[in-house]
């Protein structure tokens, strides 16, 4: 969880630009976003030169050659702000887009139209040195530095684009468990959180990705997909990816939704998406095989029938919808849960409370998790009431004790591997019947099967609370005949 601490330096940043005549959110997250990529690489580029000297051998794969000493963030930081100025808009920011002529094409795409806004060195010299004390090397702080960041776009939220937070993000990794294999997507991917989770938990959990040329070249080249129609986030997600070792993923920009593109059905074996939540598109412009599945004009129906046609057979998903999905009652909602469990194998619904989405939204939403057979396979459906997520479910999302999602991660492992007794519908995780599901017309809701255990209240009859009256009354005239007593 990011720290008070660099939220505060975050936001002297944020003042320092709207101070300096930079006062569009998306650009400020752009050029602050361009500082810390600079940053970054000299901070990946010292830990090379560690490596080398450690083993006694030369650098490999340098990110800076021999005389572009004076582009690293640990030399120019240090210049006068007129030199520092000049160096980074004619030289470091050149270099940023192209990473020398070695970034994949994906990157080098998104950052053609990238532009350095800063209107003066006093700026840039400000944010510098700001930038230069917020600590870049612990992953999950660079993470939620950008979430934070992400979060400051005043019209967040406004087209449903909310912005995953990133523990929810690595549950729904762990929960999906990514293998060396797999070809993942994010068809709605904004700034690519996902790609990126997926990314770390495969170096985490398969070490052999690194070793074995056929699968790292599977990982650089080949294995993350994603889509969206934002370009500045897409800038801003091909830079993640880089930073994040990817050397080329396949990032488009297009609307998913809008166009038929068949060149991507049947095409990935994992799929981890926070589509947009609202809004709505005309039939006309909608892709005609999404219509098949579930005719709609809302954009988080067309999404999940989206999911189902670009995963091969065999292939999983797991998805952010909101609550509506789960028990809206017109055709298309009930046509397309219909669908995840008599055609396709559904495996579990996790339903999250309202607040994980705050401060930006306080929808309630909840985690579908389903496999592609076309050939139906759901016998039952695991279900989680998650109540907390480690953090206050206000606006402030501090940090506290209680939090379900280690228990929701173990839980459904074990469940998966058939182990576990959740027939117990009062618990937290339990399953219910295909057959329930079906006769309640396909209401995925939790509270549509979970059973509440009421506790039966004993009262003392009415005689003896009026005793209990009675007794208080004249402990009461007694205090009062000694307080009169002392006065």
């Amino acid at each position: 969880m990011i720290t008070g601490e660099i939220k505060n330096k975050v936001d002297q940043i944020w003042g320092a630009f709207w101070s300096g005549g930079v006062s569009n959110p998306l650009s400020v997250i752009e050029q602050i976003t361009y500082l810390l990529f600079a940053k970054r690489l000299d901070e990946i580029h010292t830990a090379k030169e560690a490596q080398a000297n450690l083993l006694g051998e030369v650098i490999t794969d340098p990110i800076f050659e021999e005389g572009q000493e004076h582009l690293r963030w640990s030399r120019f930081k240090d210049f006068e702000p007129e030199r520092k100025f000049n160096i980074f808009k004619d030289e470091v920011f050149p270099f940023i887009k192209s990473l020398n002529g070695r970034a994949g094409s994906s990157y080098t795409k998104f950052m053609k139209d990238a532009v350095f806004i800063m209107p003066n060195p006093a700026l840039l010299d400000k944010v510098v040195n700001m930038i230069d004390d917020i600590p870049m090397k612990d992953r999950d702080t660079k993470g939620d530095l950008y979430e934070y960041m992400l979060s400051k776009i005043a019209t967040a939220g406004q087209n449903g684009q909310f912005r995953t937070p990133r523990h929810i993000i690595k549950m729904m990794v762990e929960l999906t468990a990514p293998t060396p294999k797999d070809i993942i997507c994010d068809p709605a991917c904004g700034t690519c959180g996902f790609l990126v989770s997926a990314a770390e938990y495969l170096e985490d959990h398969h070490k052999e990705i690194l070793r074995d040329d056929d699968l790292k070249e599977h990982f650089h080249h080949h294995m993350f997909h994603g889509s969206d129609f934002d370009s500045s986030m897409l800038r801003i997600g091909a830079m993640n990816m880089t930073l994040h070792g990817i050397d080329n993923p396949l990032i488009e920009d297009r609307d998913s939704l809008s166009e038929d593109h068949a060149d991507k059905r049947d095409a990935y074996t994992l799929i981890l998406a926070n589509p947009p939540f609202k809004g709505s598109l005309d039939y006309d412009g909608t892709a005609k095989y999404l219509l098949q599945v579930s005719k709609t004009k809302k954009t988080e129906l067309l999404f999940i029938s989206l999911f189902l046609k670009q995963l091969k057979a065999g292939g999983r998903c797991a998805c952010i919808v909101p609550d509506g999905v789960l028990f809206g009652a017109s055709k298309a909602h009930q046509q397309l849960r219909q669908a995840l469990v008599e055609d396709q194998k559904l495996e579990a619904v996790v339903s999250m409370p309202s607040g994980v989405f705050k401060p930006y939204a306080g929808v309630s939403t909840a985690i579908l998790i389903f496999t592609r057979t076309d050939s139906g396979g759901t016998d039952k459906v695991w279900f989680y009431d998650m109540q907390a997520d480690g953090l206050s479910l206000d606006d402030k999302r501090d940090e506290i004790e209680d939090n379900d999602i280690p228990d929701i991660i173990e839980q459904y492992h074990q469940y998966k591997q058939g182990k576990g007794d959740f027939s117990d519908k009062k618990a937290k995780a339990f399953t219910v019947d295909k057959q329930d599901i079906a006769d309640n017309k396909y209401d995925l809701s939790i509270n549509r099967y979970k059973e509440i255990e009421y506790e039966d209240e004993v009262y003392d009859s009415p005689l003896v609370i009026l005793d209990k009256l009675d007794a208080l009354e004249d402990e009461i005239q007694s205090d009062l005949k000694e307080l009169r007593v002392m006065l």
